[in-house]
């Protein structure tokens, strides 16, 4: 009979850690929480202290029945729950409905290994009260803000929609950068290059930089046919050589955002399916006859510390794989941010036992890439820097000043194992690292042997990728590591913002709700604001600052915000904005209303007259009814012709004879359906997450479905009898074959 009972958070933790401890342990799973606020009301007693009511989540009655019984004849409970402030909300939530009179402890497990699960048993704490009052505070924060400001949307909106205390604050993030690149004005400016030939080969390319000693601004063709003719004539002097060694050095080993902006930029990995596979990597991998192994440590953590006998372990597998050259004298500290709680290593791997390469065989792809991507990261943080030999020529010509600059690499150092992916919109800047350049001496006359003048228009600030965005949330403040995949995977489920090849859009929705929120609740809204309320919930977990005096300081505004709203907030519901439109069917005017779907054209002598219609809009701002796109398809219930409408689920076929006649249909795409005996065609869908997707027409009888738009195109290569179209990031569209085994690609380059 087991004499202690360990309960954590998931299932899949439970094999690693039974292998780990002997009979005496029993090892259960809470399967997240057990406890919650209330759905059905606010669940928060505003005139005593905030106080909040829980109650178990109906799913969750079976597990605290089983936790219950499993707990009946047992002394010691080991609550081990994730590391973190949801973790210990859990383990209070568990000790809450099964403690009694038991002796309860709190283990922690930074990593599934057997050193650290057996060291956790044998120096086991209390239940952390501060950490659980921030949680608290967190989630009390949250049902007030979401609790009491959506049914104020409800009413002025749409019924259904919800605001976040972080999650609509990402949306303003979003929305304000649209509103940026809608307000930028390009502007035209130019660059010149000259190639130049020395005493030595090879020629070099040189940038003009400056005119008159000051910084170069060619705005026109007329300003820099001018300046060519000039250096035409011009004698090209060397006026510098600078030679120096430039070192760069690794990265420091992942934090949570880290390693979802690198996983998103080399992976291609949304931040939620990275969180989903660190985890697994973190609970335990089954590996072959050694069972399972838990291969990194925590994944949600702001801090960059290793430990000690990591950073030997580490040293040691470099020296031995590597060779001495590529190992530092000392270890490689790295110093946190200021916000760092600092309470959790950084992400690497538990052990160097286990290298990528040497257990690919049980890891699934997503997993060995992953971890491969921690791996390489850890190493390479703990080795020599990359060495470079920089050169920097100053070249005078005239009134101008040119510049070329080249480097070499001497030494690669950790860049062997692991180089960090830097942003496009980041790295604007040349880089011309590797570019060999000629031996020259100041003084040195070189020969010009042409001019390349070049136009180009300045650009507004890129929209957010999935790494971009959370990147901007981390040097804001907004959320903390264990939040940034919800928030990015809520506002895409509320339909606020949507991701168009990898780039966030605020969708209508979510600019008319930004709006909104930003003018009534201006403080719930602010970027600053709601960083210093993360810094809040730090010192209340520092025990810095009391969870009552947190929520009276944030609610007495927020109330009065909540009661001018109520009253003067615009409601989009009944707004009618006027046109110069006639409605085609009564002659009266059309007005602009909200609906659903978005905005639409509504005849204003509804309900008399019930003509509606799509919005259209020219390049001047100029608004008019959207034409119905037609068919040569015949409805087969009246004979009318059929139109592409849009509707709740995406575009269909519907009669152009409505509402005389409402027949509709899915959109062919002109593909039957490739399963054996099914006779059907595949037609355009969407998901209910809003995602177009391509289906049997014979659904539910037949489940062939595609996220690809598939064309009637016949594969050159192999014969498959359909292509789809698939966009490649920063490559385009592509025509590719469905099957796997056949690699046909075609690509069409964005124009």
């Amino acid at each position: 009979m087991p004499k202690s009972l360990i309960i954590v958070e998931s299932p899949a933790k439970i094999k690693t850690i039974k292998k780990y401890l002997g009979p005496e342990f029993d090892v259960k799973a809470s399967v997240g929480h057990v406890k919650d606020l209330p759905k059905s009301k606010l669940g928060i007693d505003l005139e005593n202290n905030f106080e909040p009511t829980y109650e178990v989540i109906n799913e969750k009655k079976k597990v605290i029945s089983e936790l219950k019984k499993s707990a009946k004849n047992i002394d010691n409970i080991f609550l081990a729950p994730d590391p973190d402030r949801e973790g210990e909300a859990i383990a209070w939530h568990v000790a809450s409905e099964i403690g009694g009179n038991k002796n309860i402890y709190r283990v922690l497990f930074n990593d599934l290994t057997k050193k650290t699960v057996i060291a956790a048993i044998n120096n086991p704490s209390e239940l952390n009260v501060n950490k659980y009052e921030a949680q608290q505070t967190r989630r009390i924060l949250d049902r007030l803000v979401g609790y009491q400001i959506s049914p104020i949307l409800w009413e002025k909106v749409q019924r259904g929609l919800s605001a976040g205390r972080v999650q609509s604050v990402a949306v303003r993030i979003i929305c304000d950068r649209e509103a940026e690149i809608q307000a930028f004005v390009s502007e035209e400016y130019w660059n010149v290059t000259a190639v130049l030939e020395g005493n030595n080969p090879p020629p070099l390319e040189a940038r003009l930089t400056k005119i008159d000693s000051k910084k170069l601004k060619l705005t026109n063709e007329t300003q820099t046919k001018e300046l060519l003719e000039e250096l035409k004539d011009a004698s090209f002097i060397v006026k510098k050589v600078e030679k120096k060694e430039v070192k760069r050095s690794p990265a420091p080993p992942f934090t949570t955002s880290k390693l979802q902006q690198e996983a998103s930029r080399k992976l291609r990995f949304t931040a939620k399916k990275t969180m989903s596979v660190a985890q697994r990597l973190y609970e335990g991998i089954a590996l072959g006859e050694e069972g399972p192994v838990g291969l990194i440590t925590y994944m949600r953590t702001d801090s960059v510390r290793i430990a000690a006998e990591a950073l030997e372990d580490a040293r040691e597998y470099i020296g031995k794989n590597y060779g001495k050259e590529f190992l530092p004298v000392k270890p490689r500290f790295f110093k946190s941010s200021k916000s760092s709680q600092d309470a959790h290593e950084a992400i690497r791997p538990t052990t160097t036992t286990y290298a990528p390469q040497n257990i690919k065989q049980y890891l699934k792809n997503d997993e060995f890439r992953l971890y491969q991507l921690i791996w390489n990261r850890f190493i390479a943080s703990q080795m020599n820097p990359a060495l470079f030999d920089q050169t920097g020529i100053d070249i005078e010509a005239g009134r101008c000043l040119l510049h070329a600059q080249g480097s070499i690499m001497k030494f690669p150092g950790f860049s062997i194992v692991y180089t960090e992916t830097i942003d496009k919109e980041v790295n604007d800047r040349d880089n011309q690292s590797g570019t060999i350049l000629p031996e020259v001496s100041k003084g040195d006359e070189l020969t010009l042997i042409s001019l390349d003048p070049q136009q180009s228009f300045t650009q507004p600030p890129a929209r957010f990728s999935e790494a971009t965005l959370v990147k901007e949330l981390e040097e804001k403040g907004i959320g903390r590591p264990s939040t940034y995949a919800a928030i990015i995977s809520t506002i895409q489920n509320r339909k606020y913002a949507e991701l168009e090849k990898g780039r966030f859009h605020p969708t209508e929705l979510g600019t008319i709700v930004n709006g909104l929120l930003v003018e009534n609740f201006p403080n719930i809204m602010d970027v600053q604001f709601t960083a210093s309320m993360e810094d809040n919930l730090d010192m209340i977990e520092e025990g810095n600052l009391t969870r009552h005096k947190t929520l009276e300081d944030f609610y007495t505004p927020f109330k009065s915000e909540l009661e001018k709203a109520g009253k003067e907030m615009k409601n989009v519901k009944r707004e009618e904005i006027p046109t110069d439109l006639a409605c085609d069917k009564c002659g009266s005017p059309m007005v602009i209303k909200w609906g659903k779907n978005g905005k639409f054209l509504a005849c204003s002598n509804y309900p008399e007259c019930k003509n509606t219609g799509n919005i259209a809009q020219d390049e001047n701002g100029a608004i008019s009814k959207m034409e119905a796109e037609t068919t040569d398809i015949i409805c087969d219930v009246c004979g009318k012709s059929m139109i592409i409408k849009e509707g709740k689920f995406g575009r269909f076929l519907g009669c152009s004879g409505y509402p005389e006649c409402k027949n509709t249909k899915p959109i062919d795409t002109g593909v039957k359906c490739p399963q054996e005996g099914c006779g059907g065609s595949l037609c355009e869908r969407r998901s209910k997450k809003g995602k177009t997707f391509f289906g049997c027409s014979n659904y539910p009888n037949c489940t062939y479905a595609l996220w690809d738009r598939p064309i009637p195109e016949k594969c050159p290569l192999c014969g498959h009898p359909f292509l789809v179209e698939k966009y490649y990031r920063g490559k385009g569209m592509a025509k590719t074959c469905p099957n796997k085994e056949c690699g046909y690609k075609e690509l069409k380059a964005e124009g």
